[in-house]
């Protein structure tokens, strides 16, 4: 009876997990989504703690202290961190979960063997002892991998991509396999092995990120959050706990889900950002020291938006951090005023991470229907007066489209130049994350609002109520 209960909670938990992950699929719902996943964690984690092991020796003190201390740390950075800095804090919760499911691994490779003597104490399932090393393996790589990102995302590590780490990592993942293989057959071999085959996994994790260009650092978080999914899973395997099995397969197949997703977005296979190196400059035609952007005058801009039927709105990685989201929201709800249509044209692949700009415009109180994806957006357009760029580069760069000697050719943009007036609003030419010059800024249909997003925004509202 005892156990039937204990599956049934199980099966509740793992329901609450799926029903959370499906409504995390809509920004609209997402907040209860991540409250009812919480809530089939939470219950996982309880009725686990339950389960009688046989000896008595349930460490309630400690598990309690370890709750305590990490919900504690989790609460105080979520509740601190900027909306800028979130790719970073997801990339380090990530990194967490992969050193989590290495530690649990070697905890388990400790009730068989003892460290030092290498002496055999407890018997040896050679399918369990494969899986843990593994886990072992998978969450090396996710921990420091993710490390990287979160310094990468930070502008805390330069890109660099020797063109030796390429061989360098054949060869780390080659001798990873070897001595797993080796490891299994001879499972009582010096317990050495297990900590080499941390350390090289510690050492991949860097080397398989560090050649990565930081504008593909949103594929690689979800990339290694399925890494970190898997190992979850795998560790699921080790101690027979369903909850830890299923969540970490739901984390792995979602993240495995997205990053194909943001590879289709972006127009290339995930062996093309894993060596590719994204970002750099396209070629350079002759004329162009001779192209000359247009800057606009907020007057100018005040009467486009006034009198115009329909506004598109492209919100980018520059709005996140000029914290324009409720500004972009006060000019809508003064332009809808007036009947004006305004819309919000969000690309897949836009900020920092999967859903940056959704959340930052859900955290104004935009409403779900206003936001449009690629597709609808660019069906838009064409029949749209003014498109205003608020902090976007990449996902609005022409040359995807029309130069073939560009890093992100192929790749489909929100088509903005279609538009009949586009007003981009940056702090200076520089170029986007990628490194790449965009040829948007010197169209006939584009001019430049120079400054600061949420002040050039501040300052429209004011020039448009001035109009009235």
């Amino acid at each position: 009876m005892q156990q039937a209960l204990i599956n049934l909670a199980y099966l509740a938990s793992v329901v609450l997990l799926i029903v959370g992950l499906k409504r995390l699929s809509s920004p609209a719902i997402a907040r209860s989504g991540n409250f009812i996943a919480a809530m089939g964690m939470g219950l996982g984690i309880l009725v686990t703690m339950l389960i009688p092991l046989g000896s008595g020796d349930n460490n309630y003190i400690l598990i309690l202290i370890g709750l305590a201390v990490g919900s504690s740390i989790g609460l105080i950075l979520s509740k601190r961190v900027q909306m800028t800095a979130m790719p970073e804090l997801v990339s380090l919760f990530n990194g967490l979960g992969g050193a989590c499911a290495v530690t649990i691994s070697l905890l388990e490779l400790f009730q068989y063997q003892e460290i030092f003597t290498g002496e055999i104490v407890g018997d040896v399932n050679m399918g369990k002892h494969f899986t843990t090393l593994l886990t072992i393996f998978i969450g090396g790589i996710a921990f420091t991998g993710s490390i990287l990102a979160y310094g990468k995302l930070a502008g805390k590590v330069s890109d660099k991509h020797p063109a030796a780490l390429s061989y360098l990592n054949i060869v780390f993942l080659l001798v990873l396999l070897a001595l797993i293989g080796y490891r299994v057959i001879s499972p009582d071999a010096s317990f050495m092995i297990p900590w080499i085959i941390l350390g090289i996994s510690l050492i991949y994790g860097l080397t398989f990120v560090q050649p990565i260009g930081s504008a593909d650092m949103p594929v690689v978080i979800s990339l290694l959050n399925a890494f970190t999914g898997i190992a979850a899973a795998l560790a699921g395997i080790v101690y027979e706990n369903q909850v830890m099995f299923i969540g970490g397969i739901l984390v792995g197949s979602s993240g495995t889900i997205l990053t194909v997703l943001m590879c289709q977005a972006m127009n290339r296979s995930l062996f093309n950002v894993i060596i590719g190196g994204f970002g750099g400059s396209s070629k350079k035609g002759e004329d162009d020291e001779e192209k000359v952007a247009v800057e606009a005058t907020l007057n100018d801009v005040a009467i486009l938006c006034r009198y115009a039927d329909r506004v598109i709105m492209v919100p980018g990685y520059g709005m996140a951090v000029a914290q324009a989201q409720k500004t972009c929201k006060e000019l809508d709800n003064l332009l809808t005023g007036f009947g004006v249509d305004v819309k919000y044209a969000v690309h897949p692949v836009a900020g920092r991470m999967p859903g940056h700009m959704n959340v930052l415009l859900a955290e104004a109180d935009v409403p779900y229907p206003s936001l449009l994806d690629m597709d609808d957006a660019n069906s838009l357009i064409p029949d749209t007066q003014v498109c205003l760029i608020i902090g976007a580069n990449d996902v609005v760069n022409p040359a995807a489209l029309e130069d073939s000697s560009s890093p992100i050719y192929g790749m489909p943009i929100l088509e903005v130049f279609k538009c009949g007036q586009v007003i981009v609003l940056k702090r200076s030419m520089n170029t986007g994350y990628s490194g790449i010059e965009n040829p948007l800024f010197f169209k006939s249909n584009t001019k430049m609002l120079f400054g600061d997003a949420k002040s050039s925004l501040q300052n429209l509202i004011s020039e448009i109520r001035e109009l009235g």
